[in-house]
């Protein structure tokens, strides 16, 4: 296993482009680019870590721990920085995204910042969950709800992308091997 103990230093590299897709698995290079975060840089005390790991030929991000709502706490992630400008042209309008997951039954989230987002709190959200067997999940643009208002989601202009266990007391495991942007 490799840890996400490396700052987020630069963008993703390892980006597979299709016709109607842009695809980003979980590799030893772009582990690097994934920060781990919890509460505890705003005074709480969910603890937990993100590692890399492997299930066959098959590389995948886990994301396990304790989430705690004392201290006004309460999450753990694993985010990235990353733009499409340079990766696609203005004709294409990434509709959603899709994972590849497993975990432990409970309900995790995906929180996508814009260019529009002036603040951490400020930010786009869906759920999913993520059971025990690899599963595909679709979360379609128009299931995010933005924080404060009732904006609807660009996928186009997606800044940054966090994987989070997120909003009550409960253990995470939480496994993704590959995230997929469609059109």
């Amino acid at each position: 296993m490799i840890k996400f103990l490396v700052i987020l230093l630069g963008t993703l590299t390892s980006i597979a482009l299709a016709k109607d897709e842009i695809s980003i698995p979980f590799t030893e290079e772009n582990a690097r680019y994934w920060q781990y975060i919890s509460d505890q840089t705003m005074g709480g005390i969910s603890n937990g870590q993100a590692v890399l790991d492997k299930d066959g030929d098959m590389i995948f991000a886990r994301l396990t721990g304790n989430v705690s709502t004392a201290n006004n706490g309460g999450f753990i992630q694993i985010r990235t920085t990353f733009s499409f400008v340079d990766l696609i042209n203005s004709d294409k309008n990434l509709l959603g995204v899709r994972l590849n997951t497993r975990g432990n039954g409970e309900t995790y989230h995906i929180f996508i910042r814009t260019s529009e987002d002036r603040s951490y709190r400020d930010f786009y959200s869906a759920t999913f969950t993520a059971n025990e067997n690899w599963e595909i999940v679709d979360l379609p643009f128009t299931k995010f709800k933005h924080r404060y208002s009732n904006k609807s989601l660009d996928g186009n202009d997606i800044r940054t992308f966090g994987i989070v266990a997120y909003g009550r007391d409960f253990f995470s495991d939480v496994s993704v091997s590959e995230i997929t942007f469609y059109d």
